[in-house]
């Protein structure tokens, strides 16, 4: 829970000589087994607190009442239907959520299993969608210890205290075991994408063991990460010099030290359903070579594994004709370690064996009997039964000894589909765990060696990951989904003719070409009709066809080996259930196109061919009542989807979308961002028609011809709660930046009118823009005459963040840029408990938090971390660390609120949660990204808003009438360096 020093202390760093002794540390600095130098920590004895949910004031409830009587009818419905809504606020879980989680187990995509950090298995995300946070305290590690010719044994499962759930000790299940562990010696370490766990004197004093969590998350490498599997190393190490050394200061002879057994075991648990079967199998493979540290050559080593095959039927969207789940755990023996397995046991009295049988063998034998490799396939289970399956690994070390030995989970689903994918997958895991902590170390060591950063953001730059494999990522193949996104209202000779070809052009340019169209209209707007141009009356009568335009735009999908590297999906939140939901990704992006830039930019690509497609089908959004169509062709969608991602867009019905004001200046910035980053000629032209068009959809909301897109008083954007009227500051500075990088993309592409008249339409919305907000010190919330419209908004200047970000000029002058970071920081930031918890999303200029709605008085720690990136490139180092330092105090630090590897998206002033395990966070890799801009983005061509062409009124729309097929470049070249601010 948070103390009060919270807010009168701050704590520079966290050595591991604070949690573990030296003398431990330095008998683990070998190999890996000692934690890091920079990492999150933890006693495994500290108070895991119960989380506390938000809650709505009576004003706000009264104001959302006719939303949640809808909404509530919208999660029967859908439940009737069998389906789960995206949003359920009404369903919660009989397990509360805790302080603690730890680091999650796995590469990206393909499922994840969560650890807490005193090391319970939770936070289940195997069927995509779908979470089960509840621990399940059958699964552990467990050790057992017998020295002096058995006369000194210790068993203990690797857990601190008993679990409220497990029930008496004297009955048959997992409460007859050895809870003896009390976590006050041992400690956790996390720097994801591994963790280590010290257990110093526990439960044997004489015995020191460390164990290391390592997934495969590994930037740039599209292979290895996608594995759902992890390794477990132990170490442990005998009877340490320390004793000695304690008896030498008493004045006493050292006492005489024998040869201690000690065994490890682990097993899985199918979780108890009656429509789950389970069968369980043993598996031996022999004769592998692996390089073990407790021999200096390579030795031949047998993988024993048990998996379990378990028939879900609940997996997806239907109940039958899913594939079933594999799950394994594996050990190796050889020479010196050996394995027996225990291929079935039950909790409860009715199986031949028993928790409680299974724990008393391994406390008599040490381990189990050789005869049950010959056993075979176990029997199915009965519907509602549970079954486990242990495996021992034994070792003799001797005094002052120590030893090595594995022990990993798995969810198999890229090895194929049979049963014994996962056994390869054990295989492949110990033969390469070295080479991945090799190049995890690698990518790591520049960041934690860098002198110039506060120890805290360097641990928690890494840790922020763990919602890459915990935030229910789905990670496909590049076969594409068969498409039902269909048109009705549009005949074939009404679609609009869209001609490309492919020229050969001189690039720089990894498989580069240059594509040639022609457009013949405008987009739909909300009314139906395509916006008009004056130019052409008859465009009007033209419209659009999704079908057409996906048949002619397949941005290249057949991609060779090296480019194909598939399909991703993240959730917006485990609580909100929509796939990749794009106003969110804009601020998370920075962490995938870091480290792994296909991925982000197949991310466009889909959202490319989403603007340009149409999805007719109705739908009545929550918030009005009215209806409308799934998707409008030119709107950026919310998201891809829930239930039939990339087929059924926009499963976020709370609002309207296609009227959201800052979708599509969303995606041109990211777009050129990436563009420009990646330096991909190619990904420019595949989604230049759609950046186009996303463009030319924006013009129907500038109502007043200046040029600046107009909010139409309802909460039109991300903060889809907090109402907007007239110009705003956040959409209006998203719309200027997407003006520009528009201009920008548009030179180097080759569309050389389009950025002309982008350019001449950025002057005259800058002016506008910065008469109706700017008053001297920041940009007002809007251009209204509400009780907010003076608001400070923390994410005013996104926009800007986005520009610096992409190597474009700034969009106002330095003065500006700096004073309004300032005001956000002296207001938003330091006047919420000193600066101790972030900044808070609005602020009167009195010092009051802004109450007009739940989302202005809400910290958003994503929103946190990117004004602290905009603070950043404006060369406001030391305010952006004090700011974003916020967001690990109150969430991350040990007197915070405990919301360590599950970050929310927001907390209340007194530190209350909305949505746990959010994306927003990401948003700390946009600090990253503006400490280290990359050199692409520092030599990209820049756009010299300028240098502009006379364009007349006729012409000024930028949804522009063109005959024919016009040649968007006959080459690519790189336009000149030089850039001039704009004085429009």
């Amino acid at each position: 829970m948070v103390t009060g020093n919270i807010f009168h202390c701050r704590k520079n760093s966290w050595p591991p000589e604070e949690y573990v002794s030296r003398h431990t540390l330095h008998l683990f600095d070998f190999d890996s087994a000692g934690p890091p130098k920079h990492a999150w920590r933890r006693r495994l004895n500290s108070h895991a607190n119960i989380l506390k949910e938000f809650s709505i004031t009576f004003m706000e409830a009264i104001k959302m009442v006719r939303l949640g009587i809808r909404l509530w009818s919208y999660v029967r419905e859908e439940a009737s239907h069998g389906r789960k809504a995206p949003i359920d606020p009404f369903t919660r879980e009989s397990c509360k959520p805790s302080a603690s989680q730890g680091v999650p187990l796995g590469g990206m995509g393909s499922g994840s299993i969560s650890r807490g950090f005193r090391g319970e298995f939770r936070q289940w995300q195997i069927v995509p969608g779908t979470c089960d946070s509840s621990p399940v305290m059958a699964n552990q590690f467990s050790i057992f210890v017998s020295r002096d010719s058995g006369n000194k044994k210790y068993a203990s499962v690797l857990a601190p205290g008993r679990h409220e759930g497990l029930g008496k000790a004297r009955d048959e299940g997992i409460s007859s075991w050895g809870w003896n562990l009390s976590g006050q010696h041992s400690t956790y370490h996390a720097l994801f994408p591994r963790a280590w766990t010290i257990y110093d004197g526990e439960p044997d004093p004489e015995l020191k063991v460390s164990c290391r969590q390592i997934s495969p998350f590994i930037p740039h490498n599209y292979k290895d990460t996608s594995l759902p599997t992890a390794v477990f190393v132990y170490t442990a190490i005998m009877c340490s010099i320390a004793v000695g050394e304690y008896w030498k200061r008493k004045g006493k002879s050292q006492p005489t030290l024998h040869m201690g057994e000690f065994n490890w075991w682990s097993f899985t648990l199918i979780r108890r359903s009656c429509e789950r079967t389970i069968h369980v199998s043993i598996f031996i493979r022999r004769r592998w070579s692996l390089w073990c540290t407790s021999s200096s050559q390579a030795s031949h080593e047998t993988l024993i594994a048990i998996y379990m095959t378990v028939e879900l039927q609940s997996f997806l969207r239907t109940a039958k004709g899913n594939p079933p789940v594999t799950f394994a755990i594996a050990a190796c023996e050889t020479q010196n370690v050996n394995v027996t397995v225990l291929p079935c046991f039950g909790l409860t009295e009715g199986r031949s064996v028993t928790a409680r049988q299974m724990w008393d063998k391994m406390m008599q034998d040490g381990q189990f009997d050789r005869q049950n490799f010959n056993s075979g396939p176990s029997m199915p289970s009965s519907p509602g039964e549970t079954l486990c399956a242990a495996v021992s690994a034994s070792a003799w070390v001797e005094p002052h000894g120590k030893f090595l030995f594995f022990s990993y989970r798995r969810y198999t689903k890229f090895y194929g589909t049979s049963e014994r994918a996962a056994l390869n997958l054990a295989h492949d895991a110990l033969t390469n765990y070295k080479r991945w902590e090799e190049e995890i170390e690698k990518w790591q060591s520049p960041i934690l060696n860098d002198q110039r950063l506060p120890e805290w953001y360097k641990f928690t730059l890494f840790n922020e990951l763990y919602f890459l494999v915990a935030g229910g990522t789905v990670w496909i193949d590049s076969s594409l989904p068969s498409t039902n996104v269909k048109n009705d209202q549009d005949s074939p000779e009404d679609a609009q003719r869209v001609d490309v070809k492919v020229t050969e052009a001189e690039v720089n340019r990894r498989h580069t070409t240059i594509s040639e169209y022609s457009t013949t209209s405008g987009c739909n707007g909300s009314t139906g009709d395509g916006l008009k141009n004056n130019s052409d009356p008859a465009v009007t009568q033209n419209k659009r066809n999704s079908n057409n335009l996906s048949e002619h735009f397949k941005w290249h999908d057949q991609l060779d080996d090296y480019d194909d590297v598939g399909r991703f999906l993240y959730l917006e939140g485990v609580e909100y259930i929509m796939w990749n939901t794009y106003d969110v990704h804009f601020y998370a992006s920075f962490a995938l196109l870091d480290l792994f830039p296909k991925i982000e930019l197949n991310i466009q690509r889909d959202f490319a061919k989403a603007v340009l497609s149409e999805d007719g089908r109705r739908v009545k959004f929550l918030a009005d009542g009215n209806y409308g169509i799934r998707k409008v062709r030119g709107a950026v969608p919310h998201d891809l989807g829930t239930h039939d991602p990339w087929n059924e867009m926009n499963a976020y019905n709370i609002h309207d979308t296609s009227k959201w004001k800052d979708l599509n200046p969303k995606f041109v910035l990211q777009v050129y961002r990436d563009f420009a980053a990646t330096g991909d000629m190619q990904f420019g032209v595949d989604v230049w028609p759609a950046v186009r068009t996303a463009m030319e959809y924006m013009e129907q909301f500038d109502r007043d011809d200046d040029g600046l897109i107009e909010n139409d008083g309802f909460p039109d954007q991300t903060y889809d709660a907090w109402t907007v009227h007239g110009v705003s500051a956040y959409c209006g500075c998203l719309w200027l930046a997407a003006l520009q990088a528009a201009a920008a993309m548009a030179e180097q592409i080759g569309d050389r009118f389009f950025a002309e008249t982008c350019k001449t339409k950025f002057c005259t919305a800058k002016s506008a823009f910065e008469k109706k907000l700017w008053n001297g010190s920041y940009f007002k919330y809007d251009s209204g005459s509400s009780s907010n419209s003076k608001s400070i908004q923390a994410d005013q200047l996104a926009g800007q963040w986005y520009t610096a970000s992409s190597g474009l000029a700034p969009l106002f002058d330095e003065f500006k840029i700096r004073s309004a970071l300032q005001k956000i920081y002296d207001f938003n930031v330091m006047k919420v408990k000193g600066g101790r918890m972030g900044a808070v999303n609005g602020m009167h200029l009195n010092g009051k938090v802004d109450e007009t709605c739940m989302q202005s008085r809400e910290i958003w720690t994503g929103v946190t971390y990117a004004v602290a990136a905009n603070m950043i490139l404006a060369g406001m180092e030391k305010e952006a660390f004090a700011t974003a330092e916020g967001i690990f105090i109150a969430g991350w630090s040990e007197e915070g609120f405990g919301y360590s590897f599950q970050t929310p998206e927001a907390w209340t002033m007194d530190g209350h949660f909305r949505s746990l395990i959010y994306m927003r966070p990401l948003a700390i890799w946009g600090m990253q990204w503006a400490l280290s801009i990359p050199k692409a983005i520092l030599d990209a061509p820049k756009v010299n808003m300028m240098d502009k062409i006379l364009i007349s009124p006729a012409t000024f729309s930028l949804s522009l009438t063109e005959t024919g097929v016009r040649k968007i470049a006959n080459k690519a070249k790189c336009f000149g360096n030089s850039v001039l601010h704009c004085a429009c």
